[in-house]
């Protein structure tokens, strides 16, 4: 088995360190990340200039761009034998509920996913004790079963482990994506040039956090794993909309 690891975090993250070494033996591991902390960019992809990659003295590979460039040279061009999957991870914080629209770590697995390869996005639920070995160990046992896996086109796993001890989570659950509050506000400052700046503020607390959802399953001790399909068609919405459509005056022309 040849597996792709990548991250948004960084080349030099302890957590791809920790993922790299949690999956060693389980075939030909290659490891292929931006050479900087990209957290936030989700789906970029750089068009507007070549891209440069470095080779480093423990065989990482590092990508001056966005996560979805590095898992898209990695298949695409970089290695002459084909890969079987995608980890992406672990990332340093969670990503849970809308976490997922803007993370790195999600965008690098759906890149994954786009050029046809099973992937698996992890992130640690970090509350300062930086258990990566019990997200790794977590990754290695979904790869390790031989039962294969269906989840359909365009769909990844979104792996969220509580940052506890391997002997001290309360197992695993499968979820649904939550929700998150409305954010808190942007947060001004003076920069030593005396103009104005902005921190984006905070994300915002789980809203729609009940039982079911990945914020309640980490909440609990529990391992999150959510099936998360990249097709965000609203399909039920679809018959109303036609209908409210066809109801535009003058939009005949133009809906024929």
């Amino acid at each position: 088995m040849r597996i792709l690891l990548s991250n948004d975090d960084g080349v030099h993250s302890p957590g791809l360190v920790a993922l790299f070494e949690g999956l060693g033996g389980l075939g030909v591991l290659e490891v292929v990340a931006p050479d900087r902390d990209h957290s936030g960019a989700s789906n970029a992809l750089t068009l507007s200039r070549p891209l440069t990659v470095e080779e480093h003295p423990n065989g990482f590979h590092s990508v001056d761009g966005t996560p979805t460039d590095c898992v898209h040279l990695a298949v695409n061009g970089l290695f002459d034998q084909p890969f079987d999957r995608v980890v992406s991870g672990i990332n340093t914080h969670a990503n849970l509920g809308d976490d997922i629209i803007y993370s790195g770590t999600v965008a690098a697995a759906t890149e994954g996913r786009h050029l046809g390869l099973p992937a698996i996005a992890v992130s640690l639920v970090n509350d300062g004790h930086f258990h990566y070995d019990t997200a790794a160990r977590v990754v290695r046992l979904l790869l390790e079963d031989k039962r294969a896996l269906a989840l359909g086109p365009r769909s990844i796993l979104n792996v969220n482990v509580p940052d506890l001890p391997w002997h001290e989570l309360s197992g695993i659950q499968v979820t649904r994506l939550g929700h998150r509050e409305r954010a808190e506000g942007a947060v001004p400052m003076t920069c030593p040039r005396g103009k104005q700046r902005y921190w984006i503020g905070a994300a915002g607390r789980g809203g729609d956090a009940g039982p079911g959802t990945d914020f309640h399953a980490v909440r609990e001790g529990y391992v999150s794993i959510t099936p998360v399909h990249v097709d965000m068609t609203r399909y039920e919405a679809l018959p109303g909309l036609r209908d409210w459509v066809d109801g535009l005056e003058g939009a005949r022309g133009a809906t024929s």
